[in-house]
This record gives structure tokens, sequence and C-alpha cells, in this order.
């Protein structure tokens, strides 16, 4: 372990294990471009993806990437601009983030389940002027797209790279046999494998791209409850991922040399915690990404993994309980695993100590956020046991404690809002310099929301929460939007929103109302949440009071509320 002599204050450098820097060297690329022209080139005969039982080379993925930017230039777009991309995870998602920087555009990461109303509010928010979608969501963006500045629309389907067999097979089950696509009516939509067709025959214009260029606008909420964009910058996301590699090399420098390093992908790509840690940092490194379209199908999950040997999973606490409790676990080979990491959602030591047991890999807990690209900290891959904290910050990246007053917390043991520096700290938020001051500090660092506190090694642990915020399955719910919305129901007078405790989900969101008219029920109210917000926000419990606790100056105490009456 190397130690920078010039900070001595970054105690918890002594719990870093052996050969792990206290730096990276984040200027080695200028942009995210550059890293992966670099792996297309050097791994062009590996695999990159495998899918439906099809792999996909790092060469077809570079040379699918170069035709879509084309395509993408072709379209008139100006450098800067920005392009949504809504699907799950196929093949396509990689290939159109690869072409949207080529292109010198801006990846704007969306939820494929989102409804109406909430993709609408992404796409004008971000100025998406373009969007990349599979068929399965189009009706949703049919509703939605007059009222959004997207004028092109490239389409895909889920048998699009399967070749043309295959292909049509997978698109007919989904199509007339699941009934997972809900017709539509795009008529400027491009097919994606047209829009590959007409770029292969096009020139790529190579734009300069610099660190400082904004490479992804990754959505999340706030105490407002409006989503908004944090603004990561190449340069972002190019520090993380060489960040989780440093801090993952101890123990993946532990798969044989005749096996190509291979990853678990089945958190959803548009979270950033799976663009960075699965799909940039494997694209780093040369690494296999083995596709999960749907998570939640964990016998579609175990079969599929049945087939591989793979060396890194990257989770969330929900995932590893419901795989570790299925009973076709044990058709899995997991002896090869070199490291579980879990992250966006607490790891709970039940569910550690299980997978721990059925695996012999621990879970290494991490923390971070949209804002920090994601990776803030993280448990020592090296960790024979679970902590039951969020570990010690990654490379190059300060965290400290803040109390009220915004002054540091010296006292060992005691509580303060963690606060995050590093060259992974977004630039800002997304056209809202309102909600960025409130943030940021002086001295650069992010204010998380979320309160700690540190012991002498300097692991951190999460013990409270400054904002009402509620994570469920590792997403952020923000109430403001959850009550906003369900105040727009008919026969509700007033509410709120809180997390309360869930088995599976960590959290889930239960919404206090005081009804107006007194035959509204709690179905009815779900019913009308279920048509306006995507599944992790709807409320899973309903209670009905007679007023709600308020503030003199007529403030909700949600606080309050989480206290049983």
């Amino acid at each position: 372990m190397k130690i920078d002599a010039m900070t001595p204050d970054r105690v918890w450098l002594s719990s870093y294990p052996e050969d792990v820097a206290a730096d990276i060297d984040s200027g080695q690329y200028s942009s995210l471009v550059g890293l992966m022209e670099e792996s297309f080139a050097r791994y062009a005969d590996r695999t990159a993806y495998s899918f439906m039982g099809k792999d996909i080379s790092y060469r077809r993925t570079d040379e699918e990437s170069q035709a879509l930017a084309a395509y993408l230039q072709s379209l008139g777009l100006a450098k800067g601009d920005r392009v949504a991309v809504m699907m799950p995870n196929v093949p396509q998602y990689p290939v159109a983030v690869a072409a949207i920087l080529r292109a010198g555009y801006v990846v704007v990461n969306v939820n494929p389940l989102y409804t109406a109303r909430e993709l609408e509010h992404q796409l004008k928010d971000s100025g998406a002027r373009a969007i990349v979608i599979i068929e399965n969501f189009a009706a949703t963006l049919e509703k939605c797209i007059a009222q959004t500045p997207v004028q092109h629309v490239v389409l895909a389907s889920m048998g699009d790279r399967l070749g043309w067999l295959k292909g049509s097979l997978v698109n007919f089950v989904v199509r007339q046999v699941k009934k997972l696509v809900p017709e539509f009516q795009l008529p400027q939509a491009v097919a994606f494998n047209q829009a590959l067709s007409r770029g292969r025959r096009l020139p790529l214009r190579r734009p300069e791209i610099t660190p400082d260029d904004i490479a992804v606008l990754q959505y999340t909420g706030g105490t407002t409850g409006v989503s908004k964009g944090a603004v990561l910058l190449h340069r972002n996301v190019v520090a993380n991922l060489l960040q989780s590699e440093a801090w993952n090399e101890p123990v993946m420098k532990r798969v044989p040399a005749n096996e190509q390093p291979t990853s678990v992908c089945a958190l959803p790509l548009y979270h950033i915690f799976a663009f960075t840690v699965n799909m940039m940092l494997a694209m780093r490194t040369g690494g296999k990404t083995i596709l999960i379209p749907n998570p939640r199908d964990l016998p579609a999950v175990l079969k599929e993994l049945s087939k591989h040997t793979f060396h890194s999973f990257p989770a969330v606490n929900t995932l590893f309980n419901g795989l570790a409790n299925h009973p076709d676990f044990n058709t899995v080979n997991w002896s090869n695993l070199k490291v579980s990491v879990g992250g966006g959602m607490a790891v709970t030591p039940n569910v550690a100590k299980l997978w721990l047991e059925k695996t012999g890999c621990p879970i290494c807990e991490g923390y971070g956020l949209s804002e920090t690209s994601p990776s803030a900290s993280c448990n020592p891959t090296t960790s024979t046991e679970f902590t039951g904290t969020i570990g010690v910050p990654m490379p190059g990246t300060w965290m400290k404690l803040l109390d009220d007053d915004g002054h540091e917390v010296t006292t060992p043991g005691q509580h303060g809002e963690i606060a995050i520096k590093g060259p992974q700290v977004m630039a800002g938020y997304w056209q809202r310099p309102d909600e960025t001051a409130k943030v940021m500090t002086a001295d650069g660092y992010f204010k998380s929301g979320d309160v700690g506190v540190m012991d002498a090694r300097g692991f951190f642990k999460i013990v409270d929460r400054k904002k009402d915020m509620i994570l469920v399955s590792g997403f952020n719910v923000y109430p403001n939007e959850v009550e906003e919305v369900a105040s727009a129901c008919p026969g509700v007078l007033e509410c709120a929103a809180i997390g309360v405790p869930d088995e599976k989900t960590g959290e889930a969101v239960k919404l206090v109302v005081v009804r107006k008219d007194p035959a509204l029920t709690a179905e009815q109210i779900q019913a009308y949440c279920r048509e306006n917000m995507t599944a992790y926000k709807q409320p899973r419990v309903v209670e009905f009071r007679d007023e709600l606790p308020k503030t003199p100056v007529g403030k909700i105490l949600r606080r309050e509320l989480r206290n049983p009456t």
C-alpha cells in the first residue's frame, strides 16, 4: 500500500489491503471514449457480453457502436446534445452508450419501467433530442413524446442482436406469446438494426472530448421530490471505474490466467451502480459481462448462471437474499466467485451470513450515490467476514462527518452527516445551481444526507438518514413525489409518505391519508398510484387518519408518523 505523506489525516489508509494505492491516476484517459477504444482494440477477439446464449465480441461491439454513432451524427445533433437510453440489460445497451459517447453526446439513463408522467419529466428536463428505446416500452413513450423535445427514436427489440433465426423466435415469444409489447404508434421511429445499417455507410466524425465534457446525466430524486440529473463528467466516471478496478484487484488477480474475468450483470444498467461497476469496469479490464434482462425471474437467472464460470457479482441485498434462499441455488457453481459487492441498500447480517455459507465468498458492502458515480467507500475485498459497515473511502476519496452547522465532527463515535470529496463527485445538478449549492460545501465536499459514524480504523457506518428519502431495494423514493401523485387522487384531502421496514426490500412506502371522501379505499389509492408511478415507488401500505401531525407553520412531521400510534 502506498500512503501519501501529504495526507496523514486519512486514517483509513492503514486498513487498505496490501498493494492498493492511496490514490489513482485518473488522468491517464482524457475521456471514457479513449478508455473504451483502447479496450476495443486490445480485447477485440474476447467476448464482451453474453446474452441468451449468444456471445458478442468486443470487435462487434466496437463496429456496431461506430455505426450507431455515425447514424446519430447524421441526424444533425450537436456535440453535447442529450440522448436517452431506455432499455433493460440487452446487448443494445452498451452499444448505444458507446455510440452516444463516441459521437460526442451525453447519455441520459432512463428507467424502462417509468410511467409516461415520469418519462416526460426526465426527457423534458434533460432536453433529450433522441432516444434509444426497446419496443416493450414504446407505448409509454407514445403517450408523452409530443410534450418532449425528442425528435428521433431508435427502436430496439429483444432479439435484435441474436441472429435472424434465434432473434425472430425471441421476438415472436416476447410479442405474441408473453404479450410484453403493448400496441403503439411511433411513425418516426427507426429500427435499431436499420440505424446500424445506415450508419455503416456513413463516416464517423470524431469530436474532441475533454475530461470536463459531460458523459452522463444520472437522474436521482431530492428532498424536493423533483427528479434531477446528476452531471457526471467523463473524468468522474473514468475515476470511479479506475478506483473500483484498484479496489477489486487484490482478489481479481486470483482469477486463473486461462479464464476471462467474468461478471454477472443482474442489476439494471440504467442504475449507476451497474453502469460503472459492471459495464464500464468490465470494458476496462477486458472482462465478459453476463447480461441478465430480468433479475426478478430467479429461476431464469439461476438457469443462466449455471452455464457460466464467473468471478464478480455486484448486487443488492434483495437479490443476494432471493438467490441464496432459492431451491435451485445449488445448480450453479459458485466456487469461482472472487468478489460479491453489495451496494444500493444496506446488506443485512443474516443475508451476508447465508451468502458466505453457501458461496464461500463474503459480501463486501460498499456505499455510493448517483452523485458520486457511484462508489464512495467499500469494505476491503480481502475481508473474510461481514463488518456491518460501509467500509473505508475508495482510493483518492476523502470522507468526513459534519454537524448541523456544517462543522467537521472530530470526537470519535460522534454522529454527523457523511460528506464526500474525490474525483468521482459530480459537477452538480443539471441546470439547478440552487440545488447544487444545497449539497456542495465551500471546500468541495458533497453532503450525502446520510448520517454516519467513523471508528478508529476509518470504517464508516450509516446510522440514520438526514433527508426523508425511502430506500426500496436500492432505489431512492422521495416522499414529495409520492405525495404529489397520491394527493391528486380523487377523494384525498392530504397525505404523507414514509418508509417502513420490509423483509424483502429493506424499506417499503407507507402512505398516511386524510380523506375528504369517506368512501375512498386503500385499493383505489393504490390503483391510482399504479397508473402514475413505477412499481418501487407505489405505496405498499395505506393508512387512514383524521389528521396529520404538523409544525406550527403547517409542515407535515413525517418523523412523528414513523412512531407507532
